[in-house]
């Protein structure tokens, strides 16, 4: 061998700078000559031809390639398909960019050179791989009297000039479970749906006959399948959809005879406990990329077949769920057998969560309502729409059950159901016409009036305010008046005297009129900046899954959004739980479990741990978010209040109580009934139920909300005896 003198490796790096201006180091130049007794030839030429078309790869320029290759080559094979051989093999890589270098340059007679060179390729999935030794072939062309590449498709990959297809296996990684608190599995990635291959130059029929069949087998548009094939490598494994384990017992003979098709399995999302329908609300469901994620993913090694959480817990623990991709990438001969590994990444395992949900709980919760639904007295049951239940605990925030009813399958919203696809299409079809609305995850989404859930707000106001002491009475006629305006209590002839604690006991409308009047009267802000404090109008911290807002009205809301001055009618509707306010049951049950709590408030959780198998991390540390600030004799008077409402025999949910073993560790709490929009509109108002227990530590909120069933002590107050006995004492 001897060396190319060293004024030609000067001129061709001067060459290589030209031409690769963005990294001019790419293409390091180390070439030496085999020796020859032949006559010399023009080697310079020769090796500029050999570094353009190097250099035109790295720059992607496959125009400037085709120019650089043999005219027997070009008739060979047309510009359009010598870019789609690289691009096809690009794609199937995944590659982000190549850098070449030259190792040698050796002379095979007077119209041959060889070229030894290595390529690395950056790849978005498996980072960075070297293919060594790679060898270039350069023929004078009479046509062009100029040096030529002799090119083939191997100079992709070497084997590919034998026939063997280049195919990445991806190491996408399965999606990794959900459980409740317990470890009791609620989504796992253990259905099974079958994946059909093809390979365009193995189909033994026209494509339009395998087109036509793969579109009846897997039910895929037309012009999706016609799109994935259109951009498949001919030689390249490609997966053109998954079919249910019923249908591949059913066609997977036509898929073989008209696409010479391949199967594998495909481990599916699937919704386990409760058949799916225990808590489709919370856990959301999985599906296919929007358009504005799919550069994202693929940059992270995904791509846009990829099943991404599209809605609750799915969707908001997305990346920890999913993980990140590997995979190997391979030359296979034309039997299928491996040839050569090229580059290779295990996958980033994904982490599985553990919700703060007690599973057992949230079941009997649901049961409960449900039964509620269908027993022969609720009459309600007709004109109510839905419910909401939720149990959280109060030093934590962690929300041990949250029911939302009516319920669903959620296996029906997956990309591959674990339901016949007839009876998940015809389960969503229904759905989509129930005016109940199922999808509404109503314990945080849907806004209501609190009714007289609302008065603890009051009471607190104005005690720690100082508008009115403990001690002050008021007489209860069952009516309250200002100039003309005349409203009436729930009780016909009213309470009689009653102070802050004995009016939160009986719900006296009339008690909390007069609150809002004085309230309004010191400052017209001052029972909204009041429920502000103790979390309306606000969000609540949750972040597993999506909350609304609701609406605290104030002279500056109302002026805003209807032109209107502020009137002490806003202020008194607003006292008992109407008027300009909207709230979440969640928000509802932290008030609640803030006064419980002695006015601290924790933020609300959902998840509590994640990690792969006994390698937890713990996400549930309870963390303070709000504190209301006000006088702990103002909060320990409404407890008192709430405490007499079920052991008090003016108590609004004392009969309902009444024998119940939780007056043993004592309970407490509100009946409120919320009428739904303009007095006369003929729907049933709203019924409402909080409580906390045990008296002395509280450890739960629960809350029930049955929307247009009637009274809170009637309807909602049972449903949450029926909880906390439950969950203090077990199923009787």
């Amino acid at each position: 061998m001897r060396r190319i003198p060293s004024l030609l490796v000067i001129v061709l790096m001067l060459m290589l700078v030209a031409c690769a201006p963005n990294d001019p180091a790419n293409l390091s130049v180390l070439p030496t000559l085999a020796a020859s007794a032949t006559a010399p030839i023009d080697i310079e030429a020769g090796q500029r031809t050999a570094v353009l078309f190097l250099d035109a790869w790295q720059r992607q320029d496959f125009d400037g390639m085709y120019r650089l290759i043999s005219f027997d080559t070009q008739e060979a094979i047309s510009l359009d398909a010598f870019k789609q051989v690289y691009n096809d093999a690009q794609n199937e890589m995944t590659m982000a960019a190549l850098s070449a270098k030259i190792l040698t340059l050796g002379r095979q007679g007077d119209r041959v050179l060889q070229m030894v060179y290595d390529v690395t390729f950056q790849t978005n999935l498996l980072g960075d791989f070297t293919d060594s030794n790679r060898t270039l072939n350069l023929i004078l062309d009479g046509h062009a009297n100029a040096w030529r590449v002799a090119w083939s498709v191997g100079d992709v990959f070497p084997e590919m000039g034998n026939g063997a297809a280049l195919k990445f296996e991806s190491g996408e990684p399965l999606r990794a479970n959900i459980y409740d608190r317990n470890g009791i599995p609620l989504a796992d990635q253990n259905g099974i749906w079958v994946r059909v291959n093809i390979i365009k130059d193995k189909i033994p029929t026209d494509l339009a006959t395998c087109i036509t069949t793969t579109v009846s087998a897997t039910g895929r548009p037309i012009e999706v399948i016609q799109a994935i094939l259109n951009q498949a490598g001919n030689n390249c494994v490609t997966d053109v959809g998954s079919i249910d384990t019923v249908t591949y017992d059913r066609r997977h003979a036509d898929l073989e005879r008209d696409c010479a098709a391949t199967f594998a399995q495909r481990p599916v999302r699937r919704y386990i406990a409760g058949f799916g329908s225990l808590m489709p609300q919370i856990l959301g469901t999985v599906g296919y990329p929007e358009k504005d994620q799919i550069d994202a993913l693929e940059k992270a090694g995904f791509n846009q077949e990829t099943i991404v959480g599209k809605s609750g817990i799915e969707q908001s623990w997305d990346e920890t769920l999913r993980g990140k991709p590997g995979g190997r990438l391979m030359l296979v001969a034309p039997d299928g057998q491996r040839i050569r590994v090229l580059a290779e990444r295990s996958s980033q395992i994904p982490e599985s969560l553990w919700l703060t949900i007690d599973s057992k709980l949230q079941e009997y919760v649901l049961r409960s309502i449900g039964e509620a639904y269908v027993g022969a007295s609720a009459s309600w049951a007709q004109t109510s729409k839905g419910a909401s239940a939720i149990v959280m605990n109060i030093k934590t925030g962690e929300i041990l059950a949250m029911v939302s009813y009516p319920t669903y399958n959620g296996n029906a919203y997956t990309p591959f159901p674990m339901l016949e696809p007839s009876v998940a299409r015809a389960t969503q079809e229904d759905i989509a016409k129930d005016t109940r609305l199922p999808l509404l995850n109503r314990p945080v989404q849907a806004l209501y009036p609190s009714g007289s859930t609302m008065k603890v707000i009051d009471a607190t106001a104005v005690i720690d305010s100082g508008v009115m002491t403990r001690e002050e009475k008021y007489v209860c006629t069952g009516i309250w008046q200002y100039q003309d305006d005349t409203r009436y209590d729930w009780l016909a002839g009213g309470h009689g005297t009653v102070t802050v604690e004995t009016a939160l006991m009986q719900s006296c409308n009339p008690f909390f009129y007069t609150t809002g009047f004085k309230l309004n009267a010191r400052d017209p802000n001052l029972l909204p900046s009041y429920a502000r404090r103790m979390g309306l109008g606000v969000y609540t911290g949750l972040t597993d899954i999506p909350e609304a807002k609701g609406t605290i009205g104030d002279p500056a809301w109302m002026l805003t959004n209807y032109g209107l001055p502020w009137s002490y009618s806003d202020a008194i509707s607003m006292a008992i739980g109407q008027g300009p306010l909207e709230v979440t049951p969640l928000q509802m049950a932290r008030v609640y479990a803030g006064i419980a709590n002695d006015g601290t408030q924790m933020r609300p959780r959902l998840v509590r741990e994640k990690g792969i198998l006994d390698q937890r991390t713990f996400l549930a540390a309870p963390e303070v978010n709000n504190t209301f600030g006000v006088k702990p004799e103002a909060l320990q008077y409404v407890r008192n209040g709430l405490c007499m409402v079920t052991t008090d025999r003016r108590g609004t949910a004392e009969y309902v109580f009444r024998k119940s073993p939780l007056l043993d560790i004592g309970v407490c709490g509100k009946t409120g009934t919320a009428q739904d929009g303009p007095s006369g509109n003929g729907r049933m108002s709203h019924a409402w139920f909080i409580g906390f227990a045990p008296k002395d530590d509280p450890e739960i909120v629960v809350l029930v909300m049955v929307e247009n069933s009637g009274e809170g002590s009637a309807v909602a107050a049972p449903l949450v005896r029926r909880i906390m006995e439950y969950y203090f004492f077990g199923p009787f």
